[in-house]
């Protein structure tokens, strides 16, 4: 404590010397007109939703919380000489809601694929002066694919037929009765349609099959079945149309689901096969019980001698897979008579789940070596980071241009080229989307947003921890989302092209960056400069098992961020996810002091003049400003504080011999002013560099803007002479414009040139 005082005393004198020249005289000021709080620290309760009982201020779900469920029981048969899939599918739909519904909700996905979708029809397009034959004939003489959902039948649990009516991608199911809280209904429907060739149809990138010269497809499956919608709290039915970008709002329940296919194909799909003995040989079961008790490398299960005699075949024969799987969002399967298998599994505190890859002999030995391993490793480093996986496994399935996810399974491209060689560049990029694809298990299929409203809700929480994940299996990995320094260049865009994260997905430019990369880089500067690892992965942990199989809105998680760690946030929100702003913090002015004794009447003038009064006779320290009519040239040495007998005297009254030996001994006085041409706050990073070639950072909280948010000064007194000062020095804000951010204006010009070339 006896300490501080000596520090304080030299603080107290170069603030209060600073602060003469901002004083405005009495005749200087003049009366303004009254204005509402536009403070960039006010609190957020103009923009967030009001807590109640389902949703607490603190960001966890309130004691009336509810969610509905919906469970299905499907039987699908894949026709794959004719590329159509048939299906029918007993739903039956729970209403935890505490008021009655009068009709259901059904998603209807696939219809984007259907001739009359509008979903061409909501761009904007400009005649192409050049074209490919192929484009010319795909755009203007090729009729259009025949897609979309056939619906044969809706009928109640009695067999009766039930009133629907179809628009665009939703379907409103009639009750005969309201359905009151507490109560279920069962029903039934049965469909078919023409899977698409995802590689040529531009509108359904997320599911269909692949083509291979040798007549053999590859089918990822998904959206192939009429989903039920999400009815909560925040806005009832989510019934906004799919266009194709924003993905899904889905309810969790639970599934039983048998799928028909060749009985030379090989299937993997969510949950668990209830069957597995009728579908793999003898010998392929020996090899999944090693698998299961392997937890260093990947058990091939298919090999490629057994894929590539499959491949030859095309049976005339049928085979059935049966799947269960409990409390998921949705379903997906992937099949081809043209796989490989591998897994192994994946040992986490709490359960033991399956690392799985399938994929054709065009991807090895690239997915052999890799993927399993990226699946493991992905389910490792995201359980340390929320919980651990609860489900049974995880399946990377290698699909050609692809990259997309559902509950325990995901397509993601990357193969060798047709001589088998693999660039760094497919390597990485294929490590980075299965990492990515794999760690949407957790958010949004586990953790469940709304991906129709707030994309970034499960892109961005998930591409942050995909960098983590990358950084993890691979120092050196190129990641390109995640640090600050990589979102600059959007940062610093044509504002006309930017829109705030909390932005829905239809009504967004740049995509990848709004929605993935921004809000990636804030979680990163949140962990890195302003929170801290520990409170920050704590309250990032709590957000997701408060949340883990429930439906969380943008609002629960910035609550619960503030909530598990007593740091205030609302600032960070406001700029960084609900406005266009950008950082860019600059060093404004730095004026140097020099420390001198001033005569005892001068200061007793002075304080006299201040309404103040110090005792007579007592000494007192002046600091001069360099090139002032008090400055001497000799001062440049600095400030020595042995030859100021009043100083000496003092420190030997208050402090001992051996606390004295610990004393600073500051000898060097800056005043530096930092300003903010940009919007956003952010803390200042400040890097003091000496003239011995050694340097010290400090940091100064975002809360030193909260009086004034356009301007701050720091007074830092030092026992060496600092030569340079250099803001942001490891480019942790997303600073837009480092030109500003060095003293001396020489070392602007010299640094920004390193900066520009890295």
């Amino acid at each position: 404590m006896r300490k501080s005082i000596l520090l304080s005393v030299f603080l107290s004198i170069t603030v209060a010397f600073g602060s003469f020249a901002q004083e405005v005289k009495p005749e200087e000021k003049k009366r303004e007109s009254g204005h509402y709080d536009e403070n960039k620290f006010r609190q957020m309760y103009q923009e967030m939703a009001t807590p109640n009982m389902f949703r607490t201020a603190s960001g966890a779900p309130g004691p009336a919380y509810y969610q509905q469920k919906a469970d299905y029981k499907m039987n699908l048969e894949l026709d794959d000489k004719n590329k159509k899939l048939y299906g029918s599918e007993t739903i039956t739909y729970y209403n935890n809601a505490p008021e009655s519904l009068e009709y259901l909700w059904v998603q209807l996905d696939q219809n984007i694929e259907k001739p009359d979708s509008k979903t061409p029809l909501i761009e904007n397009e400009s005649l192409n002066k050049s074209i490919t034959t192929d484009g010319f004939a795909k755009k203007y003489i090729e009729k259009p694919f025949q897609g979309g959902f056939n619906i044969e039948y809706v009928k109640d649990a009695k067999g009766n037929p039930m009133k629907y009516t179809i628009n665009q991608t939703m379907m409103r199911i009639d009750l005969p009765k309201p359905l009151k809280n507490g109560e279920k209904v069962t029903f039934s429907i049965k469909w078919w349609y023409n899977i698409v060739n995802y590689m040529e149809q531009a509108n359904n990138g997320r599911s269909g099959y692949e083509q291979f010269a040798d007549g053999n497809r590859l089918y990822v499956m998904a959206q192939f079945y009429p989903r039920m919608a999400v009815y909560s709290d925040v806005e009832g039915w989510q019934n906004m149309q799919f266009w194709g970008r924003g993905e899904f709002a889905l309810t969790f329940g639970d599934y039983e689901v048998n799928i028909t296919v060749p009985a030379d194909h090989i299937m993997e799909g969510t949950g668990v096969i209830q069957n597995k003995s009728e579908v793999y040989t003898a010998e392929q079961m020996k090899r999944w019980e090693l698998a299961q008790k392997t937890f260093d490398k990947p058990v091939v299960i298919v090999t490629q001698e057994e894929a590539t005699q499959a491949e030859k075949g095309f049976s005339d024969k049928k085979k059935t897979w049966k799947f269960k799987a409990q409390n998921v969002r949705d379903f997906g399967f992937s099949t081809s008579r043209k796989f490989i298998l591998d897994a192994m599994a994946v040992d986490l505190p709490t359960n033991k789940p399956l690392a799985i890859s399938i994929y054709p002999k065009e991807a090895n030995p690239l997915w052999g070596d890799l993927s399993t391993k990226a699946v493991a490793h992905t389910l490792k480093t995201y359980s340390h980071y929320t919980f651990d996986y609860p489900y049974p496994k995880a399946v990377s399935v290698s699909a050609e241009d692809q990259g997309m996810e559902y509950p325990m399974i995901c397509w993601n491209y990357g193969r060798p080229d047709d001589k088998g060689f693999v660039s760094n560049r497919v390597k990485y990029g294929m490590l980075g989307v299965i990492i990515h694809e794999v760690g949407h298990n957790f958010f949004p299929m586990i953790v469940n947003s709304d991906e129709r409203q707030w994309t970034w809700m499960d892109e961005g929480l998930n591409t942050f921890l995909e960098y983590l994940t990358e950084i993890s299996f691979d120092p050196n990995f190129p990641v390109d989302r995640g640090p600050a320094s990589k979102i600059v260049p959007y940062m610093k865009g044509n504002q006309q092209y930017l829109e705030p994260i909390m932005t829905n997905s239809e009504g967004i430019y740049n995509f990848g960056a709004n929605a993935y990369g921004k809000p990636a880089t804030g979680l990163n500067i949140l962990r890195e400069t302003i929170m801290g690892h520990e409170l920050f992965d704590h309250a990032f942990k709590t957000y997701a098992n408060r949340w883990k199989f429930k439906h969380p809105t943008p609002e629960d998680f910035f609550r619960t961020m503030e909530d598990a760690s007593a740091v205030d946030l609302d600032w960070f929100w406001r700029g960084w996810f609900y406005s266009t702003d950008y950082t860019d913090i600059g060093v404004k002015d730095v004026k140097q002091y020099y420390v001198i004794e001033q005569d005892p009447k001068e200061a007793q003038q002075q304080f006299n003049r201040r309404g103040r009064k110090i005792g007579d006779g007592q000494s007192m320290l002046k600091l001069v400003l360099e090139g002032s009519t008090e400055f001497k040239p000799e001062l440049k040495n600095g400030f020595d504080a042995s030859k100021v007998q009043a100083l000496n005297d003092y420190l030997a009254k208050n402090y001992t011999a051996e606390e004295i030996s610990a004393l600073k001994s500051p000898r060097f006085f800056y005043e530096v002013e930092f300003d903010k041409p940009g919007g956003l706050i952010m803390p200042i990073i400040v890097e003091l560099q000496f003239e011995d070639g050694t340097s010290e950072t400090q940091v100064f909280p975002a809360q030193i803007w909260r009086k004034n948010n356009a301007t701050a000064r720091r007074v830092f007194a030092t026992e060496k002479k600092v030569v340079k000062i250099q803001l942001d020095p490891k480019l942790e804000t997303a600073d837009i414009d480092v030109t500003n951010n060095f003293w001396p204006k020489a070392e602007m010009e010299s640094k920004f040139d390193t900066l520009e070339k890295k």
